[in-house]
C-alpha cells in the first residue's frame, strides 16, 4: 500500500446524479441480460426476498439535520450532488411478480411512517426492520401486502447527531439471533470518541430477550451482512476511511469472528496507524484483525448477497455479489458496479468479476448507483439502484 497522504482540501470527484436516459440500462457481463424489475421508486436502498417470492424494498434516505460546521455543510452539498439529498420516503414497498414475466406488476406500501429504514429480516412470522434509530419487529402473514400492526422496539440503535453513517444493515443468523451493522459517526473519529459509543461495530441481538452486545468492533462503516453457506461464517462489506489518498484505504470484504476488532479509528488494514488519529489516546487499539479481501479503495461496497440459489451460470455459482455504490474521494473514480467475488471452500478465491457496469456515463455522470443486491426466488439477481430509482433484474442469457 502507498504511504498515507493528507491535504487541507481532499480530492473531490463527484459523479453528478442524472438518472438513466430513456431506453438505457446497465451493461451486464457476457452471458447475462438485464431488465428493469420495477421503476419509479423513491431512492430504493435495500432488498429482502420473502419465501413466497415477494420482494421488499426499503425506500429510504438520511434524515435531515442542520449542518454543524463547514465540513458538515460541504458533506451535505456533496450528498445532494451525488443523488442522496432528497427527503426520505421512510417506507418499505412490496413488489410482486405473480405472472413470472420478470416485471413486478403489483406494488404496495407494506409499511410507512418509518425512520430511514434499511436492513430487513423475516424470522418465522416476525418481520424485523432496522430503522436508523431502532430495531423494530412487526407481525407478518405470508402474502400480506400491508402491515398496520404497531411496531415493537427490540433495541434502540445509535443515531446521535450528525448520524453520519445512518444505514443499519441486518441479517438473521442460524443461531436464532440477529446481527446489525452500525457505521461510525465520523470518518476517523475527528468528532471525539464519545460520539462513537456503540458504533463502528456489528451488534448481536437476542430478540427474545430484547438485548444486544458488541459482536465485532473497529469497523468504520460495515453495511451488507451475510452468512457464507458452506462455512456458516458471518461476512460483511466495509467502507473504510477517506482523505488519505486515491489508493488508501481499501474497502473490504471480510469474515467476522466473535470478538474481532478491526482497528478503527486508530489502525487501518491490520497494524497501519492513521496519522490523523492520536495514537496515545485512552482506549486506543494497538493490534487489529486483518481483513480477508480488499475490494479497492473508495469503491463504497454496500450490498452483499451470497450466490446460494442464483441461476446465472457456473461462473456465478459460488461466491458473493457486491453492490459498489462508487467513490467521491478518488481520481480516477472507482466502484459504480456490481461485482462477484468467487469463493472456494468458504473463502474468496480470485479477482472480482464484473456483473453489472455502465452506471457512469462517458461524461462521468452517475446514471445510477447500485446499493442492495439479493437473489430472487427464481435465481435472478436483483439490484437496487438509488439514483436510477430502479430495481434491476439480472438473468442468464437464453
Amino acid at each position: 500500500m502507498p504511504e498515507p497522504r493528507t491535504s487541507l482540501v481532499p480530492t473531490l470527484n463527484i459523479a453528478p446524479a442524472t438518472g438513466w436516459p430513456e431506453g438505457t440500462a446497465p451493461t451486464p457481463a457476457e452471458g447475462l441480460t438485464v431488465q428493469a424489475f420495477a421503476t419509479g421508486l423513491d431512492h430504493p436502498r435495500w432488498l429482502h426476498v420473502l419465501p413466497n417470492g415477494d420482494v421488499l424494498v426499503a425506500e429510504s434516505n438520511k434524515q435531515p439535520a442542520a449542518p454543524s460546521g463547514l465540513r458538515s455543510l460541504v458533506e451535505e452539498q456533496l450528498m445532494a450532488a451525488a443523488g442522496a439529498g432528497s427527503p426520505s420516503a421512510d417506507r418499505i414497498t412490496l413488489l410482486r411478480d405473480a405472472d413470472h414475466d420478470g416485471i413486478a406488476e403489483t406494488r404496495t406500501i407494506l409499511r410507512d411512517g418509518l425512520t430511514s429504514p434499511f436492513g430487513m429480516a423475516l424470522v418465522g412470522d416476525t418481520l424485523y426492520v432496522a430503522d436508523t434509530d431502532a430495531l423494530l419487529a412487526f407481525p407478518y402473514t405470508e402474502g400480506a401486502t400491508r402491515i398496520d400492526a404497531p411496531a415493537t422496539q427490540v433495541v434502540a440503535l445509535p443515531s446521535g447527531p450528525p448520524n453520519r453513517h445512518w444505514t443499519k444493515g441486518l441479517t438473521a443468523g442460524p443461531d436464532g439471533l440477529l446481527y446489525v451493522s452500525i457505521g461510525s459517526n465520523s470518518d476517523h473519529g475527528e468528532g471525539g470518541m464519545a460520539a462513537e459509543a456503540g458504533r463502528a461495530a456489528i451488534w448481536q441481538v437476542d430478540p427474545a430477550a430484547a438485548s444486544a452486545r458488541p459482536f465485532a468492533t473497529g469497523l468504520r462503516n460495515p453495511v451488507g451482512l451475510g452468512f457464507e453457506p458452506d462455512s456458516g461464517a458471518l461476512w460483511v462489506v466495509v467502507n473504510e476511511r477517506d482523505e488519505l489518498g486515491d489508493d488508501l484505504v481499501p474497502d473490504y470484504l471480510t469474515s467476522v469472528p466473535d470478538g474481532a476488532n478491526f482497528g478503527w479509528p486508530w489502525l487501518y488494514y491490520g497494524t497501519r496507524p492513521d496519522p490523523r488519529v492520536d495514537q496515545d489516546a485512552p482506549g486506543r487499539v494497538t493490534s487489529a484483525r486483518m481483513p480477508d479481501y480488499a475490494l479497492g479503495s473508495h469503491v463504497a461496497p454496500l450490498g452483499l448477497s451470497f450466490a446460494q440459489g442464483a441461476r446465472l451460470g457456473p461462473r456465478f455459482a459460488q461466491g458473493a455479489f457486491i453492490g459498489e455504490h462508487g467513490s467521491w474521494n478518488r481520481r480516477p473514480a472507482s466502484g459504480y458496479a456490481v461485482v462477484f467475488v468467487p469463493f472456494v471452500d468458504g473463502r474468496p478465491a480470485g479477482h472480482p468479476v464484473d456483473v453489472l457496469t455502465g452506471f457512469r456515463s462517458p461524461q462521468g455522470d452517475a446514471r445510477g448507483r447500485p446499493v442492495g443486491v439479493a437473489v430472487a426466488a427464481d435465481g435472478a439477481l436483483l439490484v437496487a439502484d438509488d439514483v436510477g430509482n430502479t430495481i434491476w433484474r439480472v438473468t442468464a442469457a437464453k
